[in-house]
Order: structure tokens, then sequence, then C-alpha cells
């Protein structure tokens, strides 16, 4: 009867071992798999009138699948600006990033061009 309950017990802990190398193992993969580079676009700065965030707008040329012309497509991105610095006006570049609220997933990383 003891030499079951023994095998039992070894059992339970090899497999506790096991699982724990596993999970050790899956943490260092992830920790050392490079990050994807981060989606970038250069736009100008359409509303800032609510706080921390600016309304950009990032015009993409895009060629007509029928007609084969280019189109102006216009897309309006919401960033987060940290420091309330960026007016109307302003060339800026933004950066993807994690969701931070409902429409935000861009931030203000750099202005390229001040309003004049």
């Amino acid at each position: 009867m003891s030499d079951v309950n023994e095998t039992t017990e070894t059992t339970v802990a090899t497999e506790t071992e096991t699982s724990t190398a596993t999970t050790e193992a899956t943490v260092a993969t992830v920790a050392t798999e490079p990050r994807a580079r981060r989606k970038v676009r250069e736009g100008v700065v359409v509303s800032n009138g609510m706080d921390k965030t600016a309304v950009i707008a990032v015009i993409e040329r895009v060629r007509h699948p029928k007609y084969n012309k280019f189109v102006l497509q216009t897309k309006k991105l919401y960033a987060h600006d940290e420091t309330n610095d960026v007016n109307v006006g302003d060339r800026v570049r933004v950066m993807e990033t994690r969701p931070l609220s409902k429409n935000k997933r861009w931030r203000v990383t750099d202005v390229l061009e001040r309003a004049k």
C-alpha cells in the first residue's frame, strides 16, 4: 500500500516540476522576443480642444482599384499629447500605442513644424 502512495507522490512532484519549467521557459521566450515595429504617421493637428488629446488628420495617397487614379484619403487619428503643447495647424509625428481610451490609439512623438 505504501508503494502506491510513494509512486503517486513522485508522479505529482514530477508533473509540478515540469509545469513550472514550462512556464518559466514561456516567460523567458516572451521576454526575449523583439517587439514588432510600431506604425508611425505624420499629419496636421485639426483640433486640440480636449485635455491631453489632439485630433490629427493624416492624408494618404491611395490608388483607386478600378480606375488606377491616385485618390487622397484623410483619416482622423486621436492622439495622446501629455503636455498639451500642440496647436491647430502644427505638423506632428504620431506613433501607435496601446489603447488609451475608446478612440485613442496613438501618441504624439514630435512636433515637426509649428503653425504660423
